[in-house]
């Protein structure tokens, strides 16, 4: 297993890119991503149509060849010890796969066939768990949208997973479904552990489930931060954008503003939308801090998503 030694303990990475680039033809679909999922982790991977997360997802599976960088899967890196460790993962990437002419039971009891499981109560549990019971004898293609996600879901629960990678999961469930989907991905993760890379475009969903976030944009990996790292980050308040930072804290803790927080070498947060802006930025300048920008921010994983990606269209313009 890979390991990073922190501080308080040590992490077990279940699931690691570094440097791995992908392209279609003219197309550079993944440019030099390095992404690191822990044990643990309910990781949201966020990103526009075409950003690159389907493309991730599919070389993690080995549905499409990886043409640069490395991937390390539950430990494994590459040839036929890789393939055998993507029988420890489970999978609905684009749109869920069963047969649509056999039954719920049907589907799942061929998958629970071909991924050599034995007990004939797997099944049962599995079409429970993702509440199909009352549709165990409907044909595959008789199931509502939802019902039919549901159905994917169960089939890349059996065997029970170390790692869950879910492409948009929730897209056509009611909102009663995504409620009871969210509730299911946090008993899975809880009670098992269970590493789970999901992505949608539901953000506030998103939000509610995950632990960790990486935001993608233009085939690059922009971003990773935890979830309570985003909500410190993220709070209402003034970002303030300056050239010197230790000055800038040194004006704010004076000047009495409340709680701020340092987030790089060039932005401070101040959680305090009713601070004087105009009162901090001159004081700053008499300080002999450039002020570039002074912007109020009400958080959010949408404006979080939002303002990183103007930050990156700005630095891309220059």
């Amino acid at each position: 297993m890979v390991y990073v030694e922190g501080e308080e303990k040590m992490t077990e990475i279940a699931l690691q890119l570094q440097h791995v680039s992908k392209r279609f033809g003219k197309h550079q679909a993944l440019d030099d991503v390095d992404l690191t999922i822990n044990r643990g982790d309910i990781y949201g991977l966020i990103g526009e149509n075409g950003a690159g997360k389907t493309t991730i997802m599919r070389l993690i599976t080995g549905l499409s060849p990886l043409q640069k960088g490395t991937i390390t899967l539950l430990g494994q890196t590459s040839g036929p010890k890789y393939r055998e460790t993507l029988n420890r993962v489970g999978t609905i990437i684009e749109a869920p796969a069963f047969f649509p002419h056999l039954t719920v039971m049907q589907n799942l009891r061929l998958v629970a066939k071909q991924k050599g499981i034995v007990n004939p109560d797997e099944v049962d549990d599995t079409i429970e768990l993702v509440g199909l019971s009352e549709k165990e004898k409907s044909k595959a293609q008789k199931l509502s949208l939802g019902q039919r996600q549901r159905l994917g879901l169960g089939i890349a629960l059996l065997g029970k997973p170390d790692l869950l990678i879910l492409d948009e999961p929730i897209n056509g469930l009611d909102p009663e479904g995504i409620i009871e989907f969210r509730r299911l991905l946090k008993q899975l993760n809880q009670a098992s552990q269970m590493t789970i890379l999901i992505s949608s475009h539901i953000l506030t969903e998103l939000y509610q489930v995950s632990t960790r976030f990486g935001f993608i944009h233009r085939g690059r990996l922009i971003k990773e931060i935890d979830k309570t790292s985003m909500d410190e980050a993220n709070q209402s308040g003034l970002m303030v954008h300056v050239d010197n930072v230790d000055t800038t804290s040194q004006v704010l803790d004076r000047l009495r503003v409340g709680k701020f927080t340092v987030i790089d070498d060039k932005h401070v947060m101040i959680y305090n939308l009713v601070a004087d802006a105009g009162l901090i930025n001159r004081e700053l300048l008499t300080a002999g801090v450039r002020v570039s920008e002074i912007e109020r921010r009400e958080g959010s994983l949408e404006s979080y998503y939002t303002q990183l990606i103007t930050d990156a269209n700005k630095q891309e313009a220059n």
